[in-house]
């Protein structure tokens, strides 16, 4: 479950950006928002080849 504390703790430290960004226009936390989202893409991707590496190991 330690994957899925990164997912929740990387998303949740974004909220205070998104909110600057879609509700007070601050360009600046729109560049952190999309440099957190690719951080989320990037960890989304070494968790689902985990995943599949897992269930691969276990289906032999």
């Amino acid at each position: 479950m330690a994957r899925f504390d990164e997912v929740k703790d990387l998303i949740m430290s974004l909220e205070g950006d998104f909110d600057k960004f879609y509700n007070k226009a601050n360009q600046a936390a729109g560049t952190r928002v999309r440099k957190g989202m690719q951080e989320l893409k990037t960890l989304a991707q070494e968790i689902r080849s985990e995943v599949q590496n897992k269930k691969n190991e276990e289906g032999e």
